[in-house]
């Protein structure tokens, strides 16, 4: 893939840098894709605006947010030493569809040469063309949205950023092994959504559960092969930036954690920053909120214990549970590492080996106490009507 054909790549000449900047700063160190140096040797990270705001819901004009994201994420300091490339801004398709084409076609290749795509600014839908550069490399993949709205519509209608779930969730072949979001607010969700959240054997964690304990989301973005954060699930005094803002939400400084969290993840391969709308802007404090968020997700995978345990586990502590009067074995390891807690779920002897991925399940010591508490976690039983 020729990549220089698709963008409009961003020069220290242009209004990003137009800023007096020292050599601490990430200006100094991103490296701008061009035609003339296009060298992908060592990238960690690829950074990719998309002006795409076509299919948004309510929310025009968060096209333009790419480049201000860029300016403020630019005199952050460097946030470690993986190595970023901005490849620039994806050019328009003549419609949406080309647009979604060319993005999945990008982040396909991206993730087959092990480069994590960090995709900024547009609309939310854009996930669904992040969800398809999946399929090409048959396996089965977990989402997590970040989001105060579950995304879920009527499947006749065009796809937008307010019903992109049910084009994920309806399409075939089905790749989606399992959804979660994170941060749902209870009165913008009908009971039609939640009702089939629980049948497909989905998560959704409401914004009063995760804020209670914000470490309890690290397991399920530890989960995700690929996230989407829509920005209006921060608080609108904080991200003011959105047509579609609520004033409940998030708090900046627990969006951070959250990324920071989906950089630590080894298993996770891309993310996206949508729905910034620029135009509503309040002494650029929206913009420079998710520069923040990227830059902790970017210092999160400068963090990585790469101990996510594959093939031999003689190296992680093992614990064996009996619950329910014997007629339960349940397994979980910890990570020597980093702490971090794994369940293993039995593999039903009819299911397909492209589910071997999700065999061992992320999940955090409180559902370890669980077990011991002679009760099934729930994260377990889910998995496992899954696999059946």
């Amino acid at each position: 893939m020729k990549f220089s054909d698709y963008f409009n790549p961003i020069d220290s000449k242009q209004e990003v840098f137009a800023f007096d900047y020292n050599e601490n700063q990430f200006a100094t160190t991103i490296l701008l894709f061009n035609a003339e140096q296009n060298d992908l040797e060592g990238v960690s990270i690829a950074i990719i605006g998309v002006e795409e705001d076509r299919n948004t819901y309510n929310n025009k004009g968060c096209a333009s947010a790419p480049n201000l994201i860029r300016k403020h994420l630019y005199q952050l300091i460097t946030p470690g030493n993986k190595k970023v490339v901005d490849f620039g801004n994806l050019k328009r398709g003549a419609t949406v569809n080309d647009t979604y084409f060319a993005l999945s076609a990008i982040i396909e290749n991206l993730i087959k040469r092990k480069i994590i795509p960090l995709i900024i600014g547009g609309s939310q839908d854009l996930t669904y063309a992040n969800f398809l550069a999946y399929q090409k490399l048959e396996q089965t993949v977990n989402l997590v949205t970040i989001d105060s709205k579950l995304n879920f519509g009527e499947a006749h209608d065009e796809i937008n950023a307010n019903n992109f779930l049910t084009k994920i969730v309806l399409h075939q072949p089905n790749f989606l092994f399992n959804y979660a979001n994170i941060g749902y607010q209870s009165y913008f969700v009908s009971k039609e959504e939640l009702g089939l959240i629980e049948k497909l054997y989905f998560d959704a964690y409401r914004l009063g559960q995760i804020q209670k304990n914000m470490e309890e989301a690290e397991p399920i973005i530890r989960n995700a092969d690929f996230i989407s954060f829509d920005i209006s699930s921060v608080r609108q005094s904080e991200a003011p930036a959105n047509k579609n803002a609520s004033p409940n939400g998030f708090y900046g400084e627990q969006a951070c954690q959250l990324t920071r969290y989906a950089g630590m993840s080894d298993k996770l391969t891309s993310i996206g920053f949508y729905e910034t709308n620029p135009e509503l802007d309040i002494n650029n404090q929206t913009v420079h909120s998710v520069a923040q968020m990227i830059w902790y997700f970017i210092e999160g995978v400068n963090s990585r214990k790469n101990d996510f345990p594959i093939g031999s586990r003689t190296n992680y502590t093992k614990y064996l549970v009996t619950i329910l009067d014997g007629k339960h074995d349940l397994i979980f390891y910890k990570s020597d590492k980093s702490d971090r807690w794994w369940m293993d779920i039995p593999y039903p002897i009819h299911s397909k080996i492209k589910y071997e991925r999700h065999l061992l399940v992320p999940c955090s010591y409180k559902d370890y106490q669980t077990a011991t508490n002679n009760e099934m976690p729930d994260k377990w039983w889910q998995t496992f009507q899954k696999l059946i």
